[in-house]
């Protein structure tokens, strides 16, 4: 071959890995074993550059460790159910098996020339009969040790994709899918009881030192741990056999500002009273039109409904407070109960404008706590609801009003002036009008408290006095799994009359998804296949129904990582091959996981060990993290406009009315280039066909400039969209470039946790790069060097390349390895030494850039004698020895500035250094043959002259 041909190389190394088996996982109680996994793939039909940058991530940690000794588990599957395969069924027709399988081949076809060191007899996909059996087997187990159960809940529903949506799935009111604005309704779901596991799942993120801070502290915001207080609110007269509203709080330090008690339409008084009164079931069935999101609540407009009903303040049982049914109060969230305090929280206050409520501040004045200058104590006052800290010296500017409401949050019935303002409103004193509860117990033990310690202090008061309890809650809830679709792993349930709810026999499992279904009409065609659906009860053999609901995909890629261990045991895992398998030493995906996957998973590992099919160590599966960032890329839009009803390239004339409309065009559809500071670009087809040399950016600046109609305006660097059209595809790349240029590209650019712009300039230089390595180790012997005393400084760069590409590999700084590889080539290149140590030189760079591009180094490695294939070999070890510097530099400071530098030997005496500093030509023409007044010499860090 005589000249570097990826087209040529690539896929005859891909067959000799193949032939070698060397990359199938074994398990060998000799070695330490390394499981390396990246995220898998939903298959959409076609990988993009991202997923060839996450593999390839992954694959350089996975090459690196095998050279290192290391058993290596590096695995591949499908995350393959989901909506996706329904909708194109409904959409193209067809089934959504045929549509799944058929992109999964497509995808492994165009996965396989990237070289990935992956072990493909471990590959499953979710929707295999063999792999959705063993989880429905666990689904059983889960069931017989209470860790999944059903109940009745509010949930998000989509009308039109006729669906179940987790609260991440609505995206501003609105189905992430279908766009259809979400409903609220009542089904009976099944439920994993994810937040019995709450505090465990927070605590344990401490030990997980090598995830990402950014990750850990997301997951600990969606637990939401909170210490807050549990009161009972009495009802003035019991209502439907309740006589009492519980309520959680974690601001017990604003219970003196309560005007209202609220309610969730869903709560169990308020239920009560809609079957009593047509006019609250009309509110609570508008209430429940909003999704259940946090989002979806805080921006929705507020809307309450007075019931009529009162309780009694816990602190005052004098002060009765009204009890509202509100929209924005979440039924499990708390307690469904909240005490509103207008005062000191927006949403309570923009509650209490709309309807009239009081508004209190919770923080009574206190006797010789706010003065004014002059020592004067403040009055309480009070003005449309509103209360005020006012010094009355008259009429006029000079009198100072210091709002209360939200001045001091943390400072119960306490207020600190913070702000005057003229009095506008002519306020009077009105203490003996203050709504509100009146009957303060003494609160001095903490009137000085702030913060966390005053809510502490508070909830410990409560205690004391009797009125509350201090509680911890979190914000995680139980994790809904029904979905009315088909395209989902069966529960493998029956629901009988006789016995209930029954789980199928083991022995029937895989409760198979039936083949002959219809999508023609919408929702679950499994609601509508009898002989599907009608089956003899598991425990009595009388008549019963299958659960027809699905299981949520996400259930399906919580525990993947663990049945890579063992794919095709007869149970859901193999624990002597969890045992040696787990955990993954190294997890790869993107950051948009780092909550519901991330923290499904940690919970099905812990719910897999209690049920025997995890070892204890594998409850937190993932030991180490790393989210990698996107690759993007410059979009470009053709400007067109539409002018007597007929559409015209360009902008839109100077000074017209008329409308400058874009178009998305694909890189390829482009010329694109740098002139000056400023990226322009122009339609390919219109420079190839004018015959423009597009190597030349003057050419191309002038051809615009006689046809700007062909301009095609650049816009910055972007997540690639197939919606913007600045996609990449991998299999082009490949074609033009080779996999190894692909690899090494995405790699070098930037960190590997940023995201990286792909560019053609970029690739062009990259394959020319490798191209170089390839010349340089094909032509060794035509032109290594005679001068053995470079040989040395040669094999000393070697081996300090050696340190530096393992510790940038091993601290995930690939680019940073990759900039030494680069550094080394060069000298490489510049170097005299003989043949036989550029050889040895070059076999040892094959070594380290194998992770990276592994077909180049396969074949730069054989032709410089390596044995057997690079893929086997050892990784290269640094010598201590060959790292030691012996020698320094030293600058050289005339008179305070720098002139000139000098490499000597470490050990050299200062008097030696000094006769080397007046030897130097820079320091001989500053001192014009005079003697310097001094020569200060500083052992290995500097030499200053003084003239």
């Amino acid at each position: 071959m005589s000249r570097y041909d990826p087209a040529e190389i690539e896929p005859k190394w891909q067959k000799a890995w193949e032939a070698a088996g060397c990359f199938t996982a074994r398990h060998d109680p000799a070695r330490p074993k390394y499981y390396v996994l990246e995220m898998f793939p939903y298959p959409s039909g076609r990988i993009h550059i991202g997923h060839v940058r996450n593999y390839t991530m992954g694959d350089v940690v996975a090459r690196y460790k095998s050279s290192c000794g290391f058993s290596v588990l590096h695995p591949m599957g499908w995350d393959a159910f989901g909506m996706p395969a329904e909708n194109a069924a409904m959409e193209r027709g067809g089934h959504p098996k045929d549509w799944t399988y058929g992109n999964i081949a497509q995808m492994r076809d165009q996965m396989k020339p990237l070289g990935l060191s992956i072990d493909w007899s471990r590959e499953f996909a979710t929707c295999d009969p063999e792999y959705y059996g063993q989880q429905q087997s666990m689904f059983i187990d889960f069931m017989e040790k209470g860790l999944v159960y059903r109940k009745a809940a509010v949930v998000n529903w989509d009308p039109v994709d006729m669906t179940v949506l987790a609260n991440e799935q609505v995206i501003d009111g609105k189905g992430w899918r279908s766009g259809a604005e979400v409903e609220r309704r009542e089904l009976t779901q099944w439920f994993f009881r994810i937040s019995d596991f709450a505090g465990e799942l927070l605590e344990a993120l401490d030990g997980l030192k090598d995830w990402p801070e950014k990750v850990r502290l997301m997951q600990a915001n969606w637990i939401g741990q909170s210490r807050g207080l549990q009161m009972a609110w009495h009802l003035t007269a019991p209502h439907a056999g309740m006589d009492r509203i519980e309520v959680y709080t974690t601001r017990p330090d604003t219970l003196m500002g309560a005007s209202f008690l609220g309610i969730s339409p869903d709560h169990p008084l308020a239920r009560a009273l809609e079957a009593e009164r047509p006019e609250v079931a009309a509110f609570c069935a508008e209430a429940r039109k909003g999704g259940t999101t946090e989002e979806a609540i805080e921006t929705a407009e507020k809307l309450g409904f007075d019931t009529g009903l009162k309780v009694r303040h816990p602190v005052d049982p004098d002060c009765e407070i009204p009890v509202w049914i509100a929209n924005f109060i979440l039924m499990d969230y708390g307690t469904g109960a909240i005490f509103g305090c207008p005062g000191h929280d927006q949403r309570d206050h923009d509650f209490a404008r709309k309807y009239g409520l009081p508004i209190i501040p919770a923080f009574k004045p206190r006797d010789k706590e706010v003065v004014s200058e002059e020592g004067e104590r403040p009055d309480l006052l009070w003005h449309d609801g509103v209360g005020y800290a006012s010094f009355d010296k008259g009429s006029g500017p000079s009198n100072p009003v210091a709002i209360c409401i939200g001045s001091i949050p943390y400072i119960p019935w306490k207020i600190e002036v913070v702000e005057y303002l003229p009095n506008p409103f002519g306020l009077t004193t009105q203490t003996e009008h203050q709504p509100g509860p009146k009957k303060h117990l003494d609160m001095s033990a903490f009137s000085e408290a702030t913060g966390d310690e005053a809510i502490d202090a508070a909830i410990a008061h409560a205690e004391a006095h009797g009125y509350g309890t201090g509680v911890t809650k979190y914000r995680l809830r139980d994790w809904g799994l029904s979905r009315q679709r088909y395209w989902g792993c069966p529960i493998p349930v029956v629901h009988c009359e006789s016995c209930g709810v029954v789980p199928e026999k083991k022995e029937n499992l895989p409760v198979r998804l039936p083949d002959d279904v219809s999508f023609e009409q919408p929702g679950n065609p499994l609601d509508r296949h009898p002989t599907w659906r009608d089956v003899p009860c598991p425990a009595c053999g009388k008549p019963a129904r299958r659960e027809t609901d699905t299981m949520d995909t996400f259930v399906d890629s919580s525990w993947y990582y663990a049945r890579f261990t063992a794919p095709h045991a007869k149970t859901p895992t193999d624990l002597a091959e969890a045992e040696y398998w787990m955990n993954v030493d190294q997890y790869i995906g993107g950051i948009e996981h780092a909550i519901l996957h991330l923290l499904y998973s940690r919970f099905f590992a812990r719910a897999m060990h209690i049920c025997g099919h995890l070892p204890a160590k594998a409850v937190e599966p993932f030991d180490a993290l790393f989210t990698q960032g996107m690759v993007t890329h410059e979009i470009f839009e053709e400007p067109y406009h539409i002018a007597d009803g007929v559409e015209r390239p360009g902008h839109s004339p100077i000074n017209s009315d008329i409308p400058t409309r874009y178009r998305y065009r694909m890189p390829e559809e482009v010329v694109a280039f740098t002139y000056g500071d400023s990226r322009y670009a122009l339609l390919r087809a219109e420079v190839e066909a004018a015959g423009v040399d597009r190597s030349d950016p003057e050419n191309l600046i002038n051809f615009q400039t006689s046809r700007p109609h062909t301009r095609i305006e650049v816009r910055p660097p972007a997540k690639m969209s197939k919606s913007k059209k600045n996609v990449v595809d991998p299999m082009d790349i490949i074609a033009r470039y080779g996999a190894d240029t692909a690899r090494w590209f995405v790699m070098s650019d930037s960190p590997p946790e940023r995201d990286v712009e792909w560019t053609a300039a970029g690739a062009d230089a990259t394959q020319k790069h490798l191209a170089r390595v390839w010349r340089l180790a094909a032509e060794i012997d035509v032109r290594g060097g005679t001068d053995t005393a470079q040989d040395q400084a040669l094999l000393k760069a070697l081996h300090r390349t050696i340190a530096d590409v393992t510790a940038g590999i091993e601290g995930f700084a690939f680019n940073k390895a990759v900039a030494k590889l680069y550094e080394f080539t060069n000298t490489f290149a510049k170097s005299d030494a003989s043949a036989a140590t550029k050889r040895v030189a070059m076999r040892t760079l094959a070594q380290l850039m194998s992770p990276m591009v592994p077909h180049l180094a396969e074949e730069v490695w054989t032709m410089t004698g390596g044995e057997g294939l690079v893929a086997r070999a050892p990784w290269p070890k640094a010598d201590p020895a060959m790292l030691v510097e012996n020698t320094v530099t030293l600058p050289i400071q005339i008179n305070g500035k720098r002139r000139a530098e000098i490499v000597v030997a470490k050990d050299l005496s200062p008097t030696e250094v000094e006769k080397i500093v007046l030897a130097d030509e820079a320091v001989m023409k500053a001192l014009a043959g005079a003697a310097p007044k001094k020569l200060i010499v500083v052992p290995g860090r500097i030499v200053n002259v003084v003239l």
